[in-house]
């Protein structure tokens, strides 16, 4: 007799076996498939004749050599029949002898189908699925989830863009961090995870792939493949994950289905993906209307075609055995436990009152720590766990020191998660005190040692940025991906309290193999007007672009061009202005070539403050035919400010704070009513893309202001004397 017995476990029943099987030899190994495609889920251990299975409808086969099969099949009919669980039910058996003519060996084999066990029996990984949400900027992500969340019961309230849940997230539309959540659909749990769509905060797609094991990819039906789509793919197909395609505003007049099907395989060849990649499935939605399905003819009411397909194509988490290990990949805040570490727990188990470890990408002992809180999150909740496993997407409350890129694991551990390298930054600016005649009015955090804290607190959290202290005195070089994403940041800061002044941003060059000299090119695609695509195309030919390709579609044109990062600065408003708003322009990086040498950039001239005070309407009236403002009669100016743009070239010195003089003669009555034109108003983004070398932006919680470096205007030209020299 041999009494076969498995132990209690949270992730099946018990099932105990007592005087039913007599193996003479023991079977040889036992493999479960899934039927509708045969496809085997898990090899199972030898010497084991019950396991974990994958729930649903199945089959066990059964390979041994022995001669009694009859005997197989009671036993296990008796197993099935007499467990105290009364889980397992069994349909049908079929008996099969199969010959390998080959080696002219006859073996047995007994095949059990529709074999069926309840969901208590199944393994947890399994019923999991970890998956990101990808796409090109205003395709429609965040939309998307909105919806799956809505459908599946996972937030009370009905919300728009619910997983945008910052401030500057809901002014702008877009998505600026990823945000993970997870919901539950036919008893399996989601993990989903949001992404940016902006190629600047493309380093948030690059970490959050590293959590996930498959990704759906969203493509708008009407533009197609964009630049982002084409990065963000190259990620996911690299890493090897399983995407699923979703063309989506399929409620659009304008779509272009065959085409935009055909452009995806393409990209998909184009990145080189595996066979199994290019076997994916297509899911036709509109985000908007709350309704993806699989074929257009079918009745289009909710996303659960999407969810099924999600399901059945992506696989579970892919865990390794061994004590808990986790990569830290985002780091988010709470009022209560301080810094919470988000992560995919790769290998054991965890819970809260253990100690752990951080080690960081090189293996050095970070910190020793026990955790306070291990939070998950269902829809828009934060929920406090009792335990976590293998497979699921966690925080981790209780390190202060621990980082992105760093692993937490157990205090047997020495070896740290790999972590795949992010693309460099491209663009560098300088972050210093504010230095203007007016600084320290406006703000509450003004010294250098504020920027300090506050820059390197923020290059903890994003990965994709770096920091360095200057050559200039109190002054910080800040280097990232583009200019929307230090946009972003220099906004925080500003709505933190903070007063600072920043330089260009400057391109950052790197040395080639042969000691050359190489800058970033940037792959632009430009969606415009046909009757303004030969502008745009001789515009950016003029500073340093190569055109790939021209595509007409009815009234529009889409224009593919290669060109320096440096000759991108300040290129949008000029284009907004030249097509009448027309334009939208998209790029992502592309390689480094050999520096091209000076660009012709083409800015007119400036017109500057020579005094300071407050603006006055009867100046301003004097000086506006000069060229554009940026002031309005009452905005406070200061000697080197700059406070237009001229209609010629070279720049202008004025005074905007002369007022009329007074006399003991009445005015006329229209003398009295002045009229002016409005004033451009320059945001951060167009102050920051709009200055030159010589020049800074002022940033203070209440006002964006540009000036000279040096403000006097007589240094200035003597500065400039001692160049020519």
């Amino acid at each position: 007799k041999k009494i076969l017995k498995k132990k209690k476990c949270k992730s099946c029943v018990i099932v105990t076996l007592q005087n039913l099987v007599y193996f003479n030899p023991p079977p040889l190994s036992i493999s479960i498939y899934h039927s509708p495609k045969e496809r085997m889920l898990r090899q199972i251990i030898k010497n084991s004749l019950i396991t974990q299975n994958n729930g649903g409808i199945g089959k066990f086969v059964f390979n041994k050599n022995y001669r009694n099969v009859n005997n197989y099949v009671n036993s296990f009919s008796k197993i099935c029949q007499t467990s105290k669980s009364n889980k397992i039910k069994i349909n049908d058996f079929r008996k099969t002898v199969c010959i390998n003519n080959s080696n002219i060996i006859k073996r047995n084999m007994i095949v059990i189908n529709n074999f069926s066990v309840m969901n208590n029996f199944m393994s947890d990984i399994d019923k999991k699925r970890n998956i990101a949400i990808i796409a090109h900027v205003d395709h429609g992500k965040t939309t998307l989830v909105d919806q799956i969340l809505q459908q599946t019961d996972s937030v009370k309230e009905i919300q728009d863009r619910v997983m945008d849940s910052q401030a500057l997230e809901k002014e702008r539309g877009i998505t600026i961090t990823s945000k993970a959540t997870s919901l539950t659909y036919k008893d399996y749990k989601l993990n989903v995870v949001d992404s940016p769509g902006h190629s600047d905060f493309g380093g948030e797609v690059e970490r959050i792939l590293s959590m996930v094991d498959g990704v759906v990819l969203l493509v708008d039906a009407t533009e197609g493949p964009m630049t982002q789509t084409k990065f963000v793919l190259s990620k996911a197909l690299s890493r090897g994950l399983k995407p699923v395609v979703v063309l989506n505003k399929m409620d659009r007049e304008t779509i272009r289905v065959d085409e935009v099907e055909t452009e995806i395989f393409d990209l998909f060849c184009q990145l080189n993906a595996t066979d199994e990649q290019l076997d994916y499935r297509t899911v036709y939605a509109s985000a908007k209307s709350g309704w993806a399905v699989l074929d257009m003819e079918k009745e289009k009411k909710n996303v659960y075609d999407l969810l099924d397909t999600i399901i059945e194509t992506i696989p579970p988490p892919s865990v390794e055995e061994g004590d808990f290990k986790m990569l830290v990949t985002n780091i988010s805040s709470d009022q209560f436990f301080g810094r919470i570490l988000i992560g995919k727990i790769l290998s054991g188990k965890i819970k809260p009152g253990d100690k752990y470890k951080s080690i960081s990408c090189d293996g050095k002992k970070k910190e020793i720590n026990t955790i306070t809180k291990l939070i998950g999150r269902t829809g828009l909740t934060d929920i406090h766990l009792d335990s976590a496993e293998a497979g699921d997407i966690i925080g981790i409350a209780g390190f202060s020191d621990t980082t992105v890129t760093d692993t937490v694991c157990s205090m047997n551990n020495e070896v740290p998660i790999e972590s795949d390298p992010i693309d460099p930054p491209v663009l560098s600016m300088l972050f210093g005190v504010n230095t203007s005649p007016i600084a320290g009015r406006e703000g509450s955090l003004v010294t250098s040692a504020h920027l300090k804290t506050r820059l390197e607190k923020e290059i903890n959290q994003n990965v994709t940025l770096q920091l360095s202290k200057s050559k200039e005195s109190d002054a910080f070089e800040i280097k990232g991906r583009g200019i929307l994403q230090l946009g972003i940041l220099i906004e925080n800061m500003r709505r933190e309290g903070f007063e600072l002044q920043i330089s260009p941003p400057r391109v950052v060059f790197k040395a080639g193999k042969n000691g050359k000299l190489l800058e970033p090119l940037e792959e632009v695609i430009i969606d415009v007007d046909t009757e303004f695509s030969g502008l745009i195309i001789e515009k950016l030919t003029k500073r340093g672009g190569e055109l790939v390709e021209v595509t007409d579609t009815e009234d529009r044109s889409r224009i593919i061009i290669h060109s320096p990062s440096r000759a991108l600065i300040g290129l949008m408003s000029e284009l907004n202005t030249e097509t009448r708003g027309t334009a939208t322009v998209n790029h992502s990086f592309h390689s480094y070539v050999n520096h091209m040498g000076p660009l012709d950039m083409g800015r007119s001239g400036i017109i500057i403050s020579m005094e300071g005070g407050n603006a006055t309407s009867y100046a301003i009236k004097s000086i506006e035919n000069r060229g554009i403002l940026f002031i309005k009669p009452g905005d406070e100016v200061y000697p080197g400010m700059i406070v237009g743009e001229c209609n010629r070239g070279g720049d202008v010195v004025v005074n905007p704070v002369r007022s009329k003089q007074l006399t003991n003669f009445r005015a006329a009555q229209k003398d009295d009513f002045v009229k002016l034109s409005p004033p451009r108003i320059v945001s951060l983004e167009d102050a920051m893309a709009y200055i030159q070398e010589d020049e800074l932006v002022e940033v203070t919680p209440t006002k964006v202001r540009m000036r000279k470096v040096i403000l006097d205007a007589n240094e200035r030209s003597r500065k400039s004397r001692q160049k020519k020299q």
